[in-house]
C-alpha cells in the first residue's frame, strides 16, 4: 500500500489529525512552515509511535543535522538542496533526496542518487523545496528507478492523488500546501488526502487484521472474537490520544523511573576485545525487567475499556510480578496463570506476586511452563470475557497483541538511540536482545528497523543444543503453524503437535515467536542465533564479575551472543546489548547450577 506523508506540519491539532500518516514531515529550511528544533520536539510528543518523524533541510551542514536529529528525535532525514554525496552518506538514519523534475534528463539524475529514497517535485519558487504545482508525471514513464524508492510530491491534493498513484505507483506521496486553506494546515483536508490514499485497499484490509508478512492474524474461537474486536477498536483509539500517552509516560517516569541509563561497559569492552560495549538498563526498571512498561500500558487501556479485572500468564514471573504489581497500583482483580515446573523454578517471584495481591493458579498440564499458562490464561479470559482483559505479556497472540505489546516497549529503543546519539554521536553498529516471545527484542529493535546501518541480533534458546529434543530455538528449528491466535513459527512435528520446549531459562522457554519477529527473520532484516544453557550461566558469571551486575537467565544469552560477537568487531565500533532484567529472580538456579563457584 502506497504511504502517507504529511509536511510542514507546525501545529499540534495538525499533527493530531495525521495520525493515520505513515510519515510527517517538519522544516527546518527557510520557509514559511519553519519551526525549530524545541518546536519539533514539543509536536513529535503527539506523533503515533509507528510514525516517521522525518526533517526537512536545505544545504544544511552535518551537525546542524544531526544535533537535530538527536533534538526531536528524528527517524529520517530529506534533502532539498545541492547536498553533496559525501553528507548523503554521512547522515545515520535513512535519507530522502528530493530532485526537481522538468525533463527527463532531471529523471535520469534519480537512479545516480545514493539516498534511501528520492523524492520527485515540481520546481520551487521562492523557496527551495517545491511550488506545489504538479509536474508531468508523465516524465517517469519506463524510468529505472526502483518503486520502493520513489516518493512523489508537487501539488498533490486529495482529488488528485489517486490518479497520482495509478500513473506513478510510488512507495509513498508527500504533501503540504494540497491540504491546506488561506495557507494554514487544514485538519479536514489532512483526513481526507490520508483517507484517499488508504482506505477501501485490500491491503488496508490486511493491515488492520495484523498481519506482518504471513504471520500474525486473529486466529481465535468465535467466543472471543467480539474481544479482540473490542480491544482493536479502544487500541486504536488511544494510540491517536494524547492524553494517554501523556497518562502512560507519567506513569514510566514516576513509577517505573524511566528514562533507564545507556551505560558503558568498561570492563567488559576491555575483556571481550573489539567494540564499545553499552548496556540498556531495564534490570533498573521497577520490578526488575522491562515487562513493566507493558503492564502499565496494558492496565490503563483495560481501565479505559471498563474492565476492572486483570488475567495474565507468566513465565519466568517478571510478567507476573509486574501485572501484580500495576494491579496493586491501580486496585485491580488480578489471576496469573503459571506452570507449575516455572513455580519451582521462581519461588521468589511467586511470592512476590502473591505479596502484592494477585491470586496465582498453578498449571500442571503439558510441560506445566509458559506455553500451558497461556493456554489456561486464553481459557480463563474466554470465560471471563465480559469483563477482564487478557494483560498478555509478550509481543504474541492475536492481533492486536503483538502490535500492542510492542508499542508499548518501543520506549526501549527510543530512549537508546536518543541516548547513543547524545553519548557517540552516531547509532550503533550492532544491537543484540534475547528473544522468548519477543517482547524486549522487538521493543529495542522496532525504533531501528529502518536504519539499516545498525546491525540488529535476536539471541534465543538453544538449550542442551539445537541438534537435542532440548531447546527453544523457534527460529532456528521452528516450522510455521498457529498458536495462541496468531500465525508464527513453532516447533511442532510432522503431524502439527507442538513440541515441548526446553530452556535454563524460563522466560525464553516457549515454543514460538512473536510473529513480526518471524516476519524479521524471514526478511533478513534481523539475524536470530542461539546460545546454550552453559554459555548463558558462563556469561551470568562473566558480567557479574566485570560490571557488577547480575543478569537474569534471559539476558545472559544476549550477552553470551555479545562476546562472540565483539570478536568479530573493531575497536571503532559500537556494540549495544538490552539487559532486559536483573538475576534476582534467578538466585535459585544459579545457586544450584553453580554450587562450587570459586
Amino acid at each position: 500500500m502506497t504511504k502517507v506523508k504529511i509536511c510542514g506540519l507546525k501545529e499540534q491539532q495538525h499533527v493530531q489529525a495525521a495520525s493515520r500518516a505513515d510519515a510527517v514531515g517538519f522544516v527546518f529550511a527557510p520557509s514559511k512552515r519553519q519551526v525549530t528544533i524545541e518546536q519539533a520536539a514539543e509536536l513529535a510528543k503527539y506523533v503515533p509511535i509507528d510514525t516517521d518523524k522525518i526533517g526537512v533541510f536545505v544545504n544544511a551542514s552535518l551537525k546542524e543535522i544531526e544535533d537535530t536529529v538527536a533534538g526531536v528525535p528524528l527517524t529520517m532525514v530529506q534533502l532539498h538542496g545541492d547536498e553533496p554525496d559525501e553528507l548523503v552518506k554521512a547522515i545515520k538514519v535513512p535519507v530522502i533526496q528530493a530532485f526537481s523534475i522538468r525533463t527527463k534528463e532531471d529523471v535520469a539524475k534519480l537512479k545516480r542518487s545514493l539516498a534511501d529514497y528520492v523524492l520527485v517535485d515540481a520546481p520551487g519558487t521562492d523557496y527551495r523545496g517545491g511550488s506545489g504545482n504538479v509536474f508531468d508525471w508523465s516524465l517517469l514513464e519506463g524510468v529505472d528507478i526502483d518503486p520502493a524508492r520513489l516518493i512523489v510530491a508537487g501539488g498533490l491534493n486529495p482529488g488528485n492523488v489517486h490518479a497520482a498513484i495509478e500513473q506513478t505507483t510510488p512507495y509513498m506521496v508527500d504533501v503540504s500546501s494540497g491540504v491546506e486553506t488561506d495557507n494554514r494546515k487544514d485538519t479536514v483536508k489532512i483526513q481526507e488526502f490520508i483517507k484517499q490514499v488508504k482506505d477501501d485497499s485490500v491491503e488496508q484490509t490486511i493491515e488492520k487484521v495484523g498481519f506482518f508478512g504471513k504471520y500474525g492474524g486473529q486466529f481465535v474461537p468465535e467466543t472471543l472474537m467480539k474481544a479482540v474486536k473490542e480491544l482493536e477498536d479502544a487500541y486504536n483509539e488511544v494510540k491517536e490520544d494524547p492524553e494517554f500517552h501523556k497518562e502512560y509516560h507519567h506513569y514510566l517516569s514516576e513509577y517505573v523511573g524511566r528514562e533507564q541509563p545507556l551505560t558503558f561497559a568498561k570492563r567488559m569492552t576491555e575483556a571481550y576485545g573489539g567494540p564499545k560495549i553499552y548496556l540498556k538498563r531495564e534490570d533498573l526498571n521497577h520490578t526488575g525487567a522491562h515487562k513493566v512498561n507493558n503492564a502499565i500500558g496494558q492496565a490503563l487501556l483495560a481501565m479505559r475499556m471498563g474492565k476492572r479485572k486483570i488475567v495474565a500468564e507468566t513465565g519466568a514471573g517478571q510478567h507476573g510480578v509486574a501485572t501484580a504489581t500495576i494491579c496493586a497500583l491501580f486496585d485491580l482483580d488480578c489471576v496469573i496463570f503459571m506452570g507449575e515446573e516455572d513455580i519451582k523454578r521462581q519461588q521468589l517471584n511467586v511470592f512476590r506476586m502473591k505479596l502484592l495481591g494477585a491470586r496465582v493458579e498453578s498449571v500442571t498440564k503439558g510441560s506445566a511452563t509458559l506455553k500451558d499458562a497461556v493456554n489456561e490464561a486464553l481459557r480463563y479470559w474466554v470465560a471471563n470475557v465480559e469483563d477482564t482483559h487478557y494483560l498478555i505479556g509478550s509481543a504474541l497472540g492475536p492481533h492486536p497483541f503483538p502490535t500492542m505489546v510492542r508499542d508499548f516497549q518501543s520506549v526501549i529503543g527510543e530512549e537508546t538511540k536518543r541516548q547513543i546519539l547524545e553519548k557517540e554521536g552516531r547509532l550503533p553498529d550492532t544491537i543484540l536482545a534475547c528473544v522468548g516471545g519477543g517482547s524486549n527484542a522487538i521493543g529495542m529493535f522496532y525504533p531501528f528497523i529502518q536504519d539499516k546501518e545498525v546491525e540488529l541480533i535476536g539471541v534465543e534458546a538453544a538449550g542442551q543444543g539445537v541438534d537435542t529434543d532440548k531447546h527453544a530455538a523457534t527460529l532456528t528449528k521452528g516450522t510455521d503453524g498457529v498458536l495462541h491466535g496468531a500465525f508464527m513459527k513453532l516447533l511442532q512435528d510432522d503431524a502439527g503437535q507442538v513440541q515441548e520446549a526446553h530452556s535454563i531459562s524460563a522466560g525464553l522457554d516457549y515454543p514460538g515467536i512473536g510473529p513480526e519477529h518471524a516476519h524479521l527473520a524471514d526478511t533478513g532484516r534481523v539475524e536470530y542465533r542461539s546460545i546454550t544453557d552453559d554459555e548463558a550461566l558462563a556469561a551470568v558469571i562473566s558480567m557479574s564479575r566485570l560490571e557488577g551486575i547480575i543478569p537474569a537467565l534471559e539476558s545472559a544469552h544476549a550477552i553470551a551472543e555479545a562476546q562472540k560477537q565483539a570478536k568479530q568487531m573493531t575497536a571503532d565500533q559500537i556494540l549495544v546489548i538490552c539487559v532486559s532484567g536483573r538475576g534476582d529472580k534467578d538466585m535459585a538456579t544459579y545457586a544450584e547450577k553453580l554450587e562450587g563457584l570459586s
